[in-house]
């Protein structure tokens, strides 16, 4: 197996959004459906590649990983969106898409990284957990975790995430 790690580019929008419903096993039905698209539009295709990534086994898409670095907060970067086949899960791509991220946020000058999850996705507050994430505190808990309510609009509560980056 060819396995290739390399920035995005614009044609792999369509790519990663064919996959998402698989990969999410239908989470949340057609609202989530819709959700997930909409925060992945075109422009992190175009705009933010080089802190962004794009893995591949013998040519088909197995994990992306879309983030930045802060423009207004010169001390963070965010995880945007990530996304690992489930087939392909527990491998260690995730972990290596973040290790990567968190090495890139270091060598420019980050000390803190920044992701959220729907409040119902309990793998990805756990996965986010092990790679050393604090939710932080919310109003609100759902099944134990801390929800910041409305975070992304009405009715689109999140769990916030904060990792400090060693020197």
């Amino acid at each position: 197996m060819s396995r290739t790690v390399r920035a995005p580019v614009e044609a792999d929008h369509a790519r990663v959004l064919a996959v998402l419903d698989s990969w999410w096993g239908g989470f949340a039905g057609a609202d989530g459906t819709r959700q997930r698209a909409a925060l992945l539009p075109r422009l992190y295709f175009q705009h933010f590649t080089d802190t962004s990534r794009i893995v591949e086994d013998d040519g088909a898409l197995v994990a992306f990983l879309i983030g930045f670095l802060s423009p207004a907060r010169p001390d963070e970067a965010y995880v945007h969106f990530v996304g690992v086949d489930p087939a392909r899960q527990g491998q260690g791509l995730g972990r290596d898409l973040y290790e990567w991220f968190f090495a890139l946020a270091r060598g420019r000058g980050r000390t803190v990284v920044r992701a959220i999850t729907s409040a119902g996705n309990a793998g990805s507050h756990a996965f986010h957990t092990r790679m050393g994430f604090v939710a932080q505190p919310g109003p609100r808990q759902f099944e134990g975790r801390p929800v910041q309510p409305d975070y992304d609009g009405p009715g689109l509560d999140r769990v916030a995430f904060v990792r400090h980056l060693e020197a």
